[in-house]
């Protein structure tokens, strides 16, 4: 099951697509909710490049590496990646209004679909406002 989530975010493309794919950013919003953070990030932008996201609970209770293989890079437009068994797909839509970001996702089924979309669609609001408020003024 594909699941999708998206946000505009007010800002040029450039600084959408670096916010996204820089560790120092990601580590600032990649988390579904307050109690939650990122404490390592790290990226090899390139087809066949690895990344990884520590994730953990802010209580120290837990965590887990999100981590995977890039199979798709086309700069300021696509990122497609493969995690697991799983593969996702972010589309970066520069129009006058900013910058669409859509993600779609393989679902999993230790989760409902609501609480994987809604955590996903957390993180990419966070990832909205952190790029809005670090954009160059």
């Amino acid at each position: 099951m594909k699941i999708t989530v998206e946000t505009i975010v007010k800002a040029p493309i450039d600084h959408v697509w670096r916010t996204y794919t820089t560790p120092a950013d990601i580590k600032q919003w990649n988390a579904a909710s307050s109690d939650w953070h990122t404490t390592a990030a790290t990226v090899d932008l390139r087809e066949g490049g690895a990344f990884s996201s520590r994730m953990e609970a802010k209580d120290g209770s837990f965590g887990f590496d999100f981590a995977g293989t890039y199979t798709k890079i086309v700069t300021n437009e696509r990122i497609e990646y493969a995690f697991g068994d799983r593969a996702a797909q972010i589309e970066f839509n520069q129009h006058a209004h900013g910058v669409t970001v859509r993600i779609t996702f393989d679902g999993e089924t230790t989760h409902s679909v609501e609480q994987q979309q809604s955590g996903w669609q957390a993180i990419v609001e966070n990832f909205a406002r952190h790029a809005e408020a670090t954009q160059p003024r």
